[in-house]
């Protein structure tokens, strides 16, 4: 930025717009441009007036328009920066936008530059091609690395090592050099230490569109799924492969899963866990929530959503219901909304299939007749699962976990014999029976019994009952197109078989 500005200033430009919120490293740049130039620099803003930052004098003008006048008056060849000038433009007063212009003459003639600093503003029409606006870019990993120096030195904290300097210098891209640091010393503070999740947490909800991604500040661990041991493995496999030693030894990086099946089986619960099995921050995304009433809205919405997540990466992003956002697009795609439901879902498969950033993609979905077919192909996902019902291993291990979530010993149970009352439930729906067994035990002011368990499963209709039709057509699509992620579906011979009972 330095050498630019120096470029720009040699050229005999008069005015730049440097578009930032990191206003005191934007002016560090133009002081350095400055003193290679021989230049004095002097910075208004309508709080403090003109100042000098040489000799520190200041001259009083809080006006827009008398410091303008005052820019006119400096003797020599001067750098001026303008804070927030933008900002006082954006109501093209007329008075203003005129004497701006002038200004910008005259600092042509005398080898002036005016430097505007703050935030992307349009400018009014007259004033766009009198100044050159330049995105000022967000700190590098060298700058990133003084800043993490400055905080554990400041922490009296030891020399953090590779790879965690890589993996945490990885985290802080995508900040300001102000969100870096405050990112930093508050790991520092939670932890004792600076850790690369916590800064890739904060780094999420810094940058987080528009209400349209949640960053999930609390994901599980594979250990809170019963169960799914075939995905589980899969994704143990791949725990290192966001990191540089994949790289190193040829391993692209991964795409992302698909996971389809009866609602209440653990799929989310699975795309949380996901996250901290690569260590990386969970963004959640509403696919519904992408189409907006006004027109090339939605669109802009899903570009914000793929800008977020790729400058927040490496990161999972989690596509909750993914059938919500986009079921029925070739029926109704081209019809009924204009063609928007199939621009967006088209360039959603664009990304999907061409994407180079860091972004792991987990889509749920329970019903799988409502998704399109080129969402299912190969190549847009490293694998597509499918979750069935628990099977008897399964619910006794839900139920293990259910019972210590909820602070009781898992021995005061039987997981084997509630495993067998629970037959064709869910996890979901087993959560909810230990739950209601809660109540009635705390109605009667004791613990809860296996009596009490047993009554509640009798009463409950579990959704695989309801919805039995349903079901079976998702187990037979499933049977061909999709991988089972309990291994316990496996014969001896390792071939895959769904057991259709």
């Amino acid at each position: 930025m330095e050498e630019q500005l120096v470029r720009y200033a040699r050229a005999g430009y008069a005015g730049l717009f440097l578009c930032t919120a990191e206003e005191a490293r934007a002016e560090a740049e133009v002081k350095a441009a400055a003193k290679e130039l021989g230049r004095n620099v002097h910075a208004w803003s309508i709080s403090t007036g003109m100042i000098d930052t040489a000799s520190g004098s200041i001259h009083r003008c809080y006006d827009p328009v008398e410091a303008l006048e005052a820019i006119e008056s400096l003797s020599g060849d001067s750098v001026v920066v303008l804070r927030d000038f933008g900002a006082l433009l954006e109501d093209k007063d007329p008075l203003l936008v005129r004497k701006l212009r002038e200004t910008l003459h005259h600092a042509k003639s005398a080898g002036k530059l005016i430097v505007l600093v703050g935030v992307g503003k349009t400018l009014p029409p007259e004033l766009e091609r009198e100044i050159t606006r330049i995105d000022f870019d967000l700190p590098d990993r060298e700058q990133l690395a003084t800043v993490l120096d400055a905080i554990t030195d400041s922490a009296t904290l030891p020399a953090i090592g590779e790879p965690d300097r890589e993996t945490i210098l990885d985290a802080a891209g995508g900040l300001t050099t102000m969100e870096a640091e405050n990112a930093f010393a508050l790991s520092v503070v939670e932890t004792g230490n600076v850790e690369a999740t916590i800064v890739a947490r904060e780094k999420a909800k810094a940058l987080k569109s528009g209400g349209l991604l949640k960053v999930v500040d609390t994901p599980a661990v594979l250990d809170d799924i019963g169960g799914l041991d075939a995905l589980k493995d899969w994704l143990l496999h791949r725990r290192e492969a966001f990191t540089q030693r994949a790289r190193d030894y040829g391993l692209p990086i991964p795409k992302g899963m698909l996971v389809l099946g009866v609602p209440g089986t653990g799929k989310s619960l699975t795309a949380k866990a996901t996250a901290s099995v690569f260590g990386l921050p969970l963004l959640q995304l509403d696919a519904g929530k992408l189409f907006g009433g006004l027109v090339g809205q939605s669109e802009a919405n899903l570009r914000s959503v793929i800008q977020t997540a790729e400058t927040i990466s490496p990161c999972v992003l989690w596509i909750d219901e993914i059938e919500k956002g986009f079921g029925g697009v070739g029926s109704s795609g081209g019809s009924t909304d204009g063609g928007t439901s199939a621009r967006v879902f088209g360039t959603m498969l664009n990304w999907l299939q061409d994407k180079t950033k860091p972004v792991f993609v987990v889509a749920t979905a329970n019903d799988v007749s409502k998704l399109p077919p080129e969402l299912l192909r190969k190549g847009r996902w490293d694998e597509l699962w499918f979750v069935d019902l628990p099977n008897s291993q399964e619910r006794a291990a839900i139920w293990h976990i259910v019972v210590e979530k909820y602070g009781r010993e898992k021995t005061a149970f039987d997981s084997v014999l509630l495993a067998r009352a629970s037959e064709l439930h869910t996890g979901a729906e087993i959560e909810a029976a230990f739950v209601e067994a809660l109540h009635r035990g705390f109605a009667r002011d004791r613990e809860p019994t296996e009596l009490d368990l047993g009554e509640v499963l009798c009463e409950s209709v579990p959704l695989a009952t309801t919805m039995s039709e349903s079901i079976e057509q998702l187990r037979h699509w499933a049977k061909t197109r999709a991988r089972h992620a309990t291994h316990a579906d496996k014969p001896a011979n390792g071939k895959r078989k769904l057991d259709l009972s």
